[in-house]
């Protein structure tokens, strides 16, 4: 069943619940109602007709009579009966009377009682006392009149509840199409936007009920997959421009190997072309490997807990290795003594390649200069600052930094690359909950600040 359906249908089963129950609610107020002062005029009767028993003076009787036939308005199958009481439970029984022995019983305990029979009648009862000799007064009509208001009214209560009841359907109708045509109006918008047109965007509300809020959510997840989608058709074009320079170029020396017979000098030259070409092939798969592996978003489950001190100092072990007469000096001077304040939930081997590839940066683009790695921690954060003199990023570089394969101007003339190493160490760093801050000026160097807040280091990885 559709929602406007459900809305439609829940609408009229409340509306008609509600109805029933105030429809009963007013047919029993006023039933009790009209008994409450049909009882009332039988009461009056009673004491008339009590007073009237009661006088001697033939005068005032006749008065008393003259009232109760003229002052009062006349009931239907009215009649009177009088009964002295003997004792507490024996009175004179009149035969014209077919009441139950139970009414008698409340009467005679309760001083007073009513009743009333299957075709209206009602009987009401109320015992007199006069110079020490007790009474039943019995009164008893028939309350034609209250029976046909009653029945007046039940049959305007089912006529008005059957109205309302179709009133309501119309009325859940149009409620249910005012709440639902907007979210049929963004689903029959959203089934028109695809990977081929994912510039496009529902129009704007300028409200802030749940409509527009999900609105403004579709809009903003467009957005998020617009750039994504085109993250990864250049990601794509890139790579496979990357890629295809190596293996082209592995082909072309194959084939030319292959055409004739040629010296051993020069078989030797086409293999040392090919093996740096696949060499090159390897690293940037290598490359791409490990970026992939951080996940698109930058975030991956951490498994270690590790001292970035310690880190620091194996990163420094692996450049000695590939940059012997690298000028690295790591400064640890400002450590806390709390060994607690040092330690990162992480994962050891993507962490040291992130900050690896920082500092190799350094390295590579200072042609072997001076670099200044120091170490900093507190109850706040802790932060590593990686300070090198070299070629520095021009201004409108910095905004293009985290593109994968992206590389300035400058850098791609003058150094080897695929830009991918800065890239992968953003996401490295903020899979761990950390911040890379990038400050640069052309010709004077580069400072690279990672801050590893606490509180986002606890919710980034240890809830991981």
């Amino acid at each position: 069943m559709q929602i406007k359906k459900k809305i439609t249908v829940t609408y009229i089963v409340l509306s008609g619940v509600s109805t029933l129950a105030l429809c009963l609610v007013v047919f029993f107020l006023f039933k009790q109602n009209n008994q409450y002062y049909f009882l009332k005029r039988l009461q009056d009767r009673a004491k008339i007709v009590a007073s009237i028993h009661y006088q001697h003076d033939p005068v005032k009787a006749a008065y008393y009579k003259n009232l109760k036939a003229n002052g009062l308005e006349e009931l239907i199958n009215e009649n009177d009966f009088v009964l002295k009481v003997n004792g507490e439970n024996t009175f004179e029984y009149n035969t014209e009377l077919n009441l139950p022995p139970e009414f008698y019983a409340e009467v005679m305990r309760e001083q007073s009682g009513w009743t009333v029979d299957s075709d209206h009648q009602y009987y009401y009862a109320q015992i007199f006392n006069e110079s020490g000799q007790r009474y039943m007064v019995i009164v008893t009509a028939r309350d034609r009149r209250g029976n046909t208001s009653l029945i007046y009214i039940t049959r305007i209560l089912i006529f008005g509840g059957l109205a309302f009841i179709i009133i309501a359907y119309f009325f859940g109708r149009f409620l249910a199409a005012r709440f639902i045509n907007p979210v049929s109006r963004i689903n029959k918008e959203v089934k028109r936007i695809s990977a081929s047109n994912l510039h496009n965007r529902l129009p704007d509300i300028k409200d802030s009920d749940e409509i527009a809020d999900l609105t403004r959510t579709f809009n903003d997840m467009l957005d998020r997959l617009e750039t994504s989608f085109e993250i990864q058709a250049n990601f794509i074009n890139n790579a496979s421009h990357e890629l295809k320079t190596p293996i082209t170029t592995i082909m072309a020396e194959t084939e030319i190997a292959l055409l004739k017979e040629r010296e051993a000098e020069e078989y030797i030259t086409t293999l040392e072309n090919i093996n740096k070409q696949a060499s090159r092939l390897g690293n940037l798969t290598e490359s791409l490997l490990k970026l992939t592996q951080t996940g698109y978003d930058g975030k991956k489950q951490v498994q270690d807990i590790a001292r970035i001190d310690e880190i620091l100092m194996d990163v420094k072990c692996d450049i000695d290795k590939i940059y012997p007469q690298n000028r690295v000096t790591i400064n640890l001077k400002n450590i806390p003594e709390d060994d607690s304040l040092l330690v990162l939930p992480c994962n050891r081997p993507l962490l040291e390649l992130a900050i690896g590839n920082i500092i190799t940066n350094g390295v590579k683009y200072s042609d072997n200069e001076e670099v200044f790695v120091s170490l900093r921690a507190d109850k706040e954060a802790i932060t590593i600052s990686i300070t090198d003199i070299g070629i520095g990023i021009p201004p409108e570089d910095i905004p293009y930094l985290y593109e994968p394969f992206f590389r300035g101007k400058k850098a791609a003339l003058k150094y080897a690359g695929y830009g991918l190493g800065l890239p992968l160490a953003m996401k490295i760093i903020r899979m761990h909950g950390g911040e890379l801050i990038i400050q640069s000026e052309p010709g004077k160097g580069t400072v690279v600040n990672i801050v590893f807040t606490i509180s986002n280091i606890k919710n980034s990885n240890f809830n991981s």
